[in-house]
């Protein structure tokens, strides 16, 4: 598919014969930990409002935004998910010369392409275990008259982290606009390695989050971004259509910012799940396991008898899904990302990839 997004499970449903229920898709990076009590209390109990208007200034909700980011409120531009919060951003600086940290998420070189865009990429390197260096980027935009850079952090599909230090020195050499896409920050010590905490005191940054992966809502489409006052807070306040979030993922949102137990029962969850699955796929004979800082692993097939294709078809007989990687710029086909689910479904993907790779031994 030319929109290669990981799983469509109506698709595979029907390919595989198999139900959506028993589809186990360890290519959507979606918390594996359910929906907030809190947020499905409160829109259990609010469902008479389909008939009203929502508030179209959505105080409550961005006031909880607010509390659970600890930014100003006045920062804070909704949109209906992240990627039109990406899409509303780059129509509104509407670069002329953009540096893309890649591989990286299609819908950034898609956005940029519509706004006629020319695209510099700067990868994270194999050979460096796809840690990104900042002195590159820094002799990058002093040798290039860049318009924009573009990073997503932790980055997808590596997992690597770009640390608070590092951004701030990055922002310091660069007065241009800099997008910063978040939506993977909350599966780390995020108080501690968000760049929300850059905004109040600089100009021209763009912080983009969504609640499609953390909170497992990609039904509702509910985006945020948080953004440094000034001109570019203003046109990008301006472009949202009234009323663009609808009733329930406000109601819903309003709630599960503040569902604080929820919120620290996923992260406790979360460091268990990631070691079990991190281990297990590290003790697994020609997989390389890339450190990552998010939800998700991305994984290099080191054997010369199989690829991430092969893996693929064989788990996906089994009601397994995984995410090739090859369609990332910079990556073939021996690579694929898992994410972290339920311990029971770690386990057995464990046991599959074991019994994959033991017919190649044999």
């Amino acid at each position: 598919m030319k929109n290669n997004h990981g799983a469509n499970l109506h698709q595979l449903s029907e390919t595989l014969g198999i139900t959506e229920e028993n589809i186990i898709d360890f290519s959507s990076n979606i918390n594996p930990f359910g929906l907030s009590p809190m947020g499905l209390k409160q829109l259990r109990n609010n469902l008479n409002k389909a008939s009203i208007y929502p508030d179209p200034d959505y105080c409550e909700l961005k006031k909880s935004i607010s509390d659970y980011c600890h930014c100003n409120v006045d920062s804070i531009v909704l949109g209906s998910g992240a990627t039109e919060l990406i899409s509303s951003s780059i129509k509104t600086i509407n670069p002329k010369n953009t540096l893309l940290l890649s591989p990286a998420y299609s819908e950034y070189e898609k956005e940029l392409n519509k706004v006629g865009s020319k695209i510099t990429k700067l990868f994270y390197k194999k050979e460096n275990d796809f840690k990104i260096n900042i002195e590159e980027i820094e002799a990058l935009i002093k040798k290039e008259d860049f318009d924009m850079i573009v990073i997503c952090n932790p980055n997808n599909p590596t997992g690597q982290l770009i640390t608070i230090e590092e951004l701030n020195k990055l922002i310091l050499n660069f007065k241009k606009p800099i997008m910063i896409d978040e939506t993977y920050i909350e599966f780390t010590d995020f108080k501690n390695t968000s760049a929300i905490s850059l905004v109040e005191n600089n100009s021209n940054i763009i912080v983009i989050r969504g609640t499609s992966k953390f909170f497992s809502t990609p039904g509702i489409r509910l985006g945020y971004a948080i953004i440094s006052s000034g001109s570019l807070l203003e046109k990008i306040s301006n472009l949202p259509n009234l009323w663009n979030i609808n009733i329930f993922a406000s109601i819903m949102g309003e709630a599960m910012f503040r569902d604080s137990e929820f919120i620290k029962m996923c992260h406790d969850k979360f460091s268990e799940n990631f070691s079990l699955l991190y281990n297990g796929l590290k003790n697994i004979p020609t997989l390389k396991v890339y450190e990552s800082k998010s939800n998700f692993l991305l994984c290099e097939i080191l054997s010369g008898k199989y690829n991430a294709n092969d893996l693929y078809d064989y788990l996906a007989k089994k009601g397994i899904i995984i995410r090739k990687a090859e369609s990332f710029d910079g990556l073939n086909n021996k690579f694929f990302r898992v994410c972290v689910l339920t311990e029971e479904q770690i386990k057995l993907l464990l046991t599959e990839i074991n019994a994959f790779i033991n017919n190649f031994i044999i």
